[in-house]
Protein backbone atom coordinates (compact mmCIF):
# COMPACT_ATOMS: atom_id res chain seq x y z
CA UNK A 1 0.00 0.00 0.00
CA UNK A 2 1.12 3.69 -0.89
CA UNK A 3 2.44 5.79 1.87
CA UNK A 4 2.14 9.73 1.98
CA UNK A 5 5.81 10.13 0.92
CA UNK A 6 4.45 8.55 -1.92
CA UNK A 7 2.15 10.77 -2.90
CA UNK A 8 2.64 13.81 -1.28
CA UNK A 9 3.40 17.55 -3.02
CA UNK A 10 6.61 18.47 -1.76
CA UNK A 11 7.00 22.10 -3.12
CA UNK A 12 4.42 23.44 -0.62
CA UNK A 13 2.43 26.32 -0.77
CA UNK A 14 1.73 28.47 2.23
CA UNK A 15 0.26 31.24 3.45
CA UNK A 16 0.09 33.03 6.86
CA UNK A 17 -2.38 33.89 9.39
CA UNK A 18 -2.42 37.88 7.46
CA UNK A 19 -2.82 37.02 4.31
CA UNK A 20 -5.68 38.69 2.22
CA UNK A 21 -9.08 36.55 1.81
CA UNK A 22 -8.27 37.83 -2.21
CA UNK A 23 -4.69 37.12 -1.92
CA UNK A 24 -6.04 33.94 -1.18
CA UNK A 25 -8.70 33.23 -3.68
CA UNK A 26 -5.91 34.59 -6.11
CA UNK A 27 -3.45 31.73 -5.07
CA UNK A 28 -6.01 29.11 -4.62
CA UNK A 29 -6.87 29.99 -8.61
CA UNK A 30 -3.65 30.35 -10.04
CA UNK A 31 -2.34 27.65 -8.59
CA UNK A 32 -5.45 25.30 -9.48
CA UNK A 33 -5.13 23.97 -5.52
CA UNK A 34 -8.06 23.49 -3.62
CA UNK A 35 -6.59 24.13 -0.30
CA UNK A 36 -3.11 25.17 1.33
CA UNK A 37 -1.28 25.01 5.04
CA UNK A 38 -1.13 27.91 7.06
CA UNK A 39 2.35 28.76 8.84
CA UNK A 40 3.59 30.72 11.71
CA UNK A 41 6.15 32.77 11.95
CA UNK A 42 8.73 29.46 12.42
CA UNK A 43 6.92 27.96 9.22
CA UNK A 44 5.28 25.51 11.79
CA UNK A 45 1.65 24.11 10.31
CA UNK A 46 -0.89 25.67 12.65
CA UNK A 47 -3.31 25.40 10.14
CA UNK A 48 -5.51 24.53 6.52
CA UNK A 49 -7.33 26.92 4.59
CA UNK A 50 -9.66 25.52 1.49
CA UNK A 51 -11.73 26.49 -0.70
CA UNK A 52 -14.30 25.47 1.37
CA UNK A 53 -13.85 28.43 3.65
CA UNK A 54 -13.81 30.73 1.20
CA UNK A 55 -17.44 29.26 -0.03
CA UNK A 56 -18.47 29.52 3.68
CA UNK A 57 -17.46 32.97 4.21
CA UNK A 58 -19.27 34.39 0.72
CA UNK A 59 -22.43 32.71 3.03
CA UNK A 60 -25.57 35.28 3.54
CA UNK A 61 -25.80 36.02 6.91
CA UNK A 62 -28.45 34.24 8.66
CA UNK A 63 -31.16 36.46 10.45
CA UNK A 64 -31.64 34.54 13.87
CA UNK A 65 -35.59 33.73 14.61
CA UNK A 66 -37.00 35.56 17.56
CA UNK A 67 -40.59 36.14 19.19
CA UNK A 68 -41.62 39.41 21.08
CA UNK A 69 -43.81 39.40 24.69
CA UNK A 70 -44.14 42.43 26.49
CA UNK A 71 -41.80 44.27 24.08
CA UNK A 72 -39.33 42.26 24.90
CA UNK A 73 -37.29 40.76 21.81
CA UNK A 74 -36.10 36.97 22.79
CA UNK A 75 -33.87 35.20 20.33
CA UNK A 76 -35.22 31.61 19.83
CA UNK A 77 -31.65 30.04 18.78
CA UNK A 78 -28.31 30.00 20.06
CA UNK A 79 -26.89 34.08 20.12
CA UNK A 80 -23.43 32.46 19.62
CA UNK A 81 -24.21 31.65 15.78
CA UNK A 82 -25.46 35.31 15.01
CA UNK A 83 -21.36 35.89 16.98
CA UNK A 84 -19.86 33.47 14.75
CA UNK A 85 -21.79 34.62 11.60
CA UNK A 86 -21.05 38.21 11.79
CA UNK A 87 -17.35 37.20 12.27
CA UNK A 88 -17.41 35.13 9.36
CA UNK A 89 -18.91 38.25 7.50
CA UNK A 90 -16.48 40.67 8.41
CA UNK A 91 -13.70 38.63 8.00
CA UNK A 92 -10.89 39.96 5.74
CA UNK A 93 -7.36 37.85 6.21
CA UNK A 94 -7.38 34.31 6.25
CA UNK A 95 -6.62 34.33 10.33
CA UNK A 96 -10.42 35.14 10.29
CA UNK A 97 -11.53 32.28 8.10
CA UNK A 98 -8.86 29.19 8.15
CA UNK A 99 -9.61 25.69 10.14
CA UNK A 100 -7.19 24.71 12.82
CA UNK A 101 -5.82 23.14 14.55
CA UNK A 102 -4.69 21.61 11.59
CA UNK A 103 -4.76 17.77 11.03
CA UNK A 104 -1.42 16.23 10.04
CA UNK A 105 -0.04 12.99 8.89
CA UNK A 106 3.14 11.34 8.29
CA UNK A 107 5.37 10.68 5.80
CA UNK A 108 4.59 6.88 6.86
CA UNK A 109 1.30 7.37 7.21
CA UNK A 110 -0.80 4.49 4.50
CA UNK A 111 -2.60 6.43 1.77
CA UNK A 112 -5.85 4.35 3.29
CA UNK A 113 -5.74 6.09 6.65
CA UNK A 114 -5.28 9.50 4.33
CA UNK A 115 -8.52 8.64 2.65
CA UNK A 116 -10.44 7.23 5.86
CA UNK A 117 -9.20 11.25 7.38
CA UNK A 118 -10.13 12.78 4.56
CA UNK A 119 -13.57 11.02 4.46
CA UNK A 120 -14.51 10.96 8.32
CA UNK A 121 -13.53 14.71 8.42
CA UNK A 122 -14.52 16.23 5.23
CA UNK A 123 -10.49 17.22 5.03
CA UNK A 124 -9.46 17.13 1.24
CA UNK A 125 -6.11 19.33 2.36
CA UNK A 126 -3.86 17.30 4.84
CA UNK A 127 0.21 18.54 5.84
CA UNK A 128 2.39 16.11 6.00
CA UNK A 129 4.94 16.70 8.83
CA UNK A 130 8.29 15.17 9.83
CA UNK A 131 10.08 16.16 13.33
CA UNK A 132 7.65 19.42 13.22
CA UNK A 133 8.62 20.47 9.48
CA UNK A 134 6.16 20.92 6.68
CA UNK A 135 7.62 18.19 4.37
CA UNK A 136 4.75 18.06 1.72
CA UNK A 137 0.81 18.31 1.43
CA UNK A 138 -1.68 15.49 0.00
CA UNK A 139 -5.06 16.59 -1.86
CA UNK A 140 -7.94 14.80 -3.22
CA UNK A 141 -6.15 14.16 -6.39
CA UNK A 142 -2.99 12.97 -4.73
CA UNK A 143 -5.56 10.45 -3.07
CA UNK A 144 -7.00 9.45 -6.31
CA UNK A 145 -3.37 9.23 -7.92
CA UNK A 146 -2.66 6.62 -5.82
CA UNK A 147 -4.98 3.82 -7.43
CA UNK A 148 -2.61 3.95 -10.01
CA UNK A 149 0.46 2.66 -8.38
CA UNK A 150 -1.49 -0.36 -7.59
Amino acid sequence: MPKASDIMTKEVITVTRDISIRDLAEILLKKNINGTPVVDELNKVIGVVCESDLVEFNKPLHIPTVFVILDSIIPIENPWRLHKDFKRISATKVGDIYSHPATVVDPDTDVSEIARIMSDNKYYTIPVVQNDMLVGVIGKVDVVKSLTLL
